[in-house]
């Protein structure tokens, strides 16, 4: 055993390994046992040595494998990066509002990153889109109608529902 005397005083300072080793030797061994033998110790230190072991052992197998936050789950981020894609105009608060909806929780800073990460602007410009934009994306689904009321020489009332549809034709 290493026995370390430190200078100037009459106490005896124990290296970690005596420690260590006087606890495992001396802990399986009763409390009134261990009170009749002459120790440089007293007893209950030596469990006192024993318990601080035991603890520093748990706290070693009990640490986490990958220290910090555990990564968002795949499925969550192609499924943010997808709604991503085909909706350009949504930054990540648009998109994690949808995601609430859908009940998926995630934070909005978790988006975020995923986007950044990606490459993605976050927030994009929202001047991007003008109402001209909107209109010729939406040409092919955009019908303007209108009821119209006509009276005829006779004098009978017509009515009339006048469709015009704005795509133009494909050549």
């Amino acid at each position: 055993m290493l026995l370390e005397r430190q200078v100037g005083e009459d106490r005896v300072k124990f290296a970690s390994e005596d420690r260590a080793f006087l606890a495992a030797l001396l802990v399986p061994l009763p409390c009134q046992v261990l009170r009749r033998l002459r120790l440089l110790v007293q007893p209950d230190t030596v469990l006192r040595w024993h318990r601080n072991l035991i603890k520093q052992r748990h706290a070693r197998t009990c640490r986490p494998k990958r220290p910090g936050r555990p990564s968002t789950v795949r499925s969550i981020r192609i499924l943010i990066l997808r709604l991503v894609r085909e909706n350009p105009s949504w930054g990540y608060r648009r998109v994690h509002g949808e995601l609430a909806t859908l009940g998926i929780r995630v934070a909005a800073s978790t988006v975020w990153e995923i986007l950044k990460n990606e490459g993605i602007d976050p927030a994009p410009d929202r001047a991007a889109t003008t109402w001209s934009d909107f209109l010729h994306s939406q040409a092919d689904a955009i019908l303007a109608c209108d009821f119209i009321e006509t009276v005829t020489l006779t004098g009978r009332s017509q009515y009339i529902l006048a469709v015009i549809e704005h795509c133009t034709a494909a050549s």
